[in-house]
């Protein structure tokens, strides 16, 4: 009986312990701003300097010449070779990074230049805001469905930079620059300067102009109630200019929500805490909750590396000021976020350490050269499910697939999914802008394709016949 009892104790203390190890643990991680000081380029730059926005804007990093000056012998020629190919042949986003975002690249990296540069080549930061050529796909580096305008925002278009995708939502394309450039950048066919193999497109208007036609739009077209006011960035538009748009869109009484995306506030956080921007974000904020209005910044952060005290900073106060919600809409990426622990402790430092609700995941959308960022629908639908049960409901983020004509979409929402092939169909309950007289847009099947290379060999084949 008592070797019966001690095997069934055994038993128990085993079963305990692995139910303790949970497949993710969360461990709280307090914000540190890392030492710029580090890299040769920025020994001296003071604390009051690194605050400065205008310090920050004009030192970007826009070609390989500034990195040098930055970063030195700390990368071997190597990677600046890399660098090179990819910016003269495969990139579809000009360089453009500021000091903040590169900041949070590498940050625990030995000083020596074989362990920093391995170590900026794995840093999943450095992954989508400095691409290299030897990132990208040898085959299939672009969907044969992807596109420049991959979402076709520019076809709805009601007037110049005013998309009316969804019934009640427009999208304001403000301005088509940013305070940097994200290599899987969706808007890439617009925004930034060109590329070697991209000629950007142009916004022709007069901004005055093309602000007071997307005004006139909103007051003629009552069934819009929210209004996203986006770019590019909107930290790229002077502040009284958007400051007198945001009062305009105010003065609309349809209109109900207005959000400001907004990369900046994670990239740039010190244009946000500038007093000009601070008070005018105050004025704005209290004359959006006076007429029941409400107002929202939405930013854009891929890795846990890039939530520091600046960002932090940035977020309370424009809380404090009287922004409703600040909220995070990432995008998904293999080799960034991919992982349900890196998604989680970006989410837990979003929500737990800078006041940042997490929103939304997006799937990398079907731009030119950015297979080696996409994941496959499955892959997303896994990492929904790993985690869902972590963070407080109202903080658990959606993963969405942006299905082209249709939307967002979570991507547990598909209708059929030919996983041999890695075709996902979807459906929609709403027509667009360039559908109001189209019969079957709502029961037409809409498909979505995941990364060739994610296929099994039948499938690869069949995309191979397809091709020739």
């Amino acid at each position: 009986m008592t070797a019966l009892y001690e095997t069934r104790a055994a038993a128990v203390t085993t079963a305990a312990t692995a139910a303790d190890q949970q497949p993710y643990e969360y461990v709280r991680r307090e914000l540190v701003e890392p030492d710029w000081r580090r890299f040769p380029g920025w020994r001296d730059v003071t604390d009051a300097q690194w605050r400065d926005a205008q310090w920050q804007r004009s030192h970007c990093v826009k070609n390989i010449k500034q990195l040098r000056t930055v970063v030195g012998d700390l990368l071997t020629e190597r990677f600046y070779d890399d660098l090179a190919a990819d910016q003269q042949n495969l990139a579809t986003m000009s360089m453009l990074l500021p000091p903040q975002m590169l900041n949070t690249m590498a940050i625990d990296a030995e000083p020596e230049a074989t362990a920093f540069t391995e170590a900026f080549y794995a840093d999943p930061v450095r992954r989508y805001m400095l691409p290299v050529a030897s990132d990208r796909m040898t085959t299939w580096a672009s969907h044969p469905h992807s596109a420049r305008d991959s979402l076709h925002e520019a076809e709805m278009w009601v007037v110049e930079g005013l998309t009316h995708r969804y019934p009640t939502k427009v999208l304001a394309e403000m301005v088509s620059t940013c305070p940097q450039y994200c290599g899987h950048c969706t808007r890439m066919d617009l925004v930034g300067n060109s590329t070697p193999q991209i000629d950007k497109h142009k916004l022709l208007l007069k901004p005055v102009d093309r602000q007071d036609a997307m005004i006139d739009y909103l007051k003629r077209t009552p069934g819009v109630r929210d209004v996203v006011v986006s770019g590019g960035d909107v930290a790229n538009m002077p502040w009284p200019q958007l400051e007198s748009f945001l009062m305009r869109l105010l003065d609309i009484p349809t209109v109900r929500d207005v959000r400001l995306a907004t990369k900046a506030l994670a990239g740039m956080p010190q244009h946000w805490i500038q007093p000009k921007v601070v008070e005018g974000l105050e004025r704005v904020a209290r004359t959006a909750h006076r007429r029941g209005v409400n107002l929202a910044i939405h930013t854009h952060v891929n890795h846990a590396q890039s939530v520091t005290p600046l960002v932090a900073e940035a977020a309370r106060t424009a809380l404090d000021v009287g922004v409703r919600d600040v909220r995070n809409q990432g995008v998904l990426m293999r080799g960034v976020n991919n992982t349900p622990d890196k998604l989680l402790d970006l989410c837990f430092a979003l929500q737990g350490e800078a006041n940042i609700l997490p929103y939304y995941f997006y799937m990398c959308d079907m731009i030119p050269n950015a297979e080696h960022w996409r994941l496959a629908v499955w892959e997303a639908q896994e990492l929904q499910h790993a985690i869902m049960g972590y963070l407080p409901g109202y903080a658990t983020p959606r993963i969405v697939c942006d299905v082209p004509y249709v939307g967002k979409r979570w991507v547990h929402q598909l209708s059929e999914y030919d996983r041999e092939l890695g075709i996902s169909y979807w459906t929609k309950n709403y027509r667009t802008g360039i559908e109001r007289d189209d019969a079957e847009a709502l029961t037409r099947h809409y498909p979505y394709y995941d990364p060739i290379y994610t296929l099994d060999q039948a499938g690869q084949t069949w995309w191979s016949n397809q091709e020739r």
